[in-house]
């Protein structure tokens, strides 16, 4: 798959994640097949007005690339600053642009999922952001604001006009939120309509998932969010199998506190623990989700963990006790 003049090496895209797609997590992925990786949502605001916690997102390295960093916003003039800046100050390959987070902060400001409500502002907002950014824009929306007004054939349309260079959709509306079923046949023939990378997205926890949501969308690449938290060997058998066709055996509980080990050290070295462990608490869980007794796992980790060495010592008792 080519995202403008970005060639990737297959086509499972990890998707951006408000708390979790820190560089510590996305250099975690990478090794398992990640073909590009998309940081945290980062307020455009937050760029222009100098913020520098929100210049923390920014940050990138060799292991992580390709990679896109996702700017959210609603006024051109501030998303415009943002872009200039961003480009001075950081390293990365594709530009995107959060239109699909239903989220109420991010949504009652115009921005995320509520751009796409109004199509003469988009259409001008997007043309806008191409035209600012020296690399490539790609997008991700939802299939509408509800049921009653789902659009996203005209959004991908006027996103493609506008200069984008691959869309991802997540398959539900707004209102949904992440509740519900995502609907893979809401963009059944889009991909026909486009001569850019489509990306489907939404409920992909499974192998099978994946090869459902391709062949009902005839998509170009499936994007990987909660469903490859605490399983990064989801990305390898996705991968592995759209490039030979051949299902790979599920992986098992062996190598999870490894993994989990591995995650929790990098995203302390990134953050610090003041800053890691909170984040952790709500990550590491998920690494124990197929462990018998998994509930007292997860609570020990919510409430026993104030430090690395607590982790460890946590660790320790789940592979004796395994």
């Amino acid at each position: 798959m080519r995202i403008g003049d970005v060639e990737l090496n297959g086509n499972v895209i990890l998707g951006p994640m408000a708390g979790v797609t820190s560089l510590a997590y996305r250099e975690f992925m990478k090794p398992f097949g990640v073909a590009l990786s998309y940081s945290e949502m980062i307020s455009d605001c937050g760029i222009a007005y100098g913020n520098q916690r929100t210049f923390e997102y920014l940050k990138t390295s060799k292991i992580d690339s390709p990679v896109g960093l996702q700017l959210f916003g609603s006024d051109i003039k501030n998303t415009a600053k943002a872009i200039e800046i961003v480009q001075n100050v950081a390293k990365y390959d594709i530009l995107d642009i959060n239109l699909g987070c239903p989220v109420h902060k991010v949504v009652k400001t115009g921005a995320g999922s509520a751009l796409p409500r109004d199509i003469a502002k988009l259409r001008e907002y997007m043309g806008e952001v191409v035209k600012v950014s020296q690399k490539p824009v790609t997008a991700k929306i939802r299939l509408g604001w509800d049921q009653s007004s789902i659009n996203v054939f005209e959004v991908a349309k006027i996103l493609e006009e506008a200069g984008v260079k691959a869309i991802a959709v997540h398959c539900r509306t707004t209102v949904q939120g992440y509740a519900g079923q995502a609907d893979y046949s809401k963009i059944k023939g889009l991909k026909e309509t486009l001569s850019i990378p489509l990306i489907v997205s939404g409920d992909i926890f499974t192998l099978d998932d994946a090869i459902r949501s391709v062949n009902e969308t005839h998509a170009d690449g499936v994007m990987i969010a909660r469903g490859g938290i605490g399983n990064p060997y989801l990305i390898t058998q996705i991968g592995h199998y759209f490039k030979t066709g051949e299902k790979l055996p599920e992986q098992g509980t062996d190598k999870s506190i490894e993994y989990a080990r591995q995650f929790a050290r990098s995203l302390v070295e990134l953050k610090g623990e003041a800053h890691a462990i909170p984040e952790l608490r709500g990550i590491l869980p998920h690494f124990f989700s197929g462990f018998p007794g998994y509930k007292k796992i997860r609570l020990a980790l919510a409430t026993n963990m104030k430090t690395l060495q607590d982790m460890e010592a946590i660790f320790t008792g789940i592979e004796i006790h395994g």
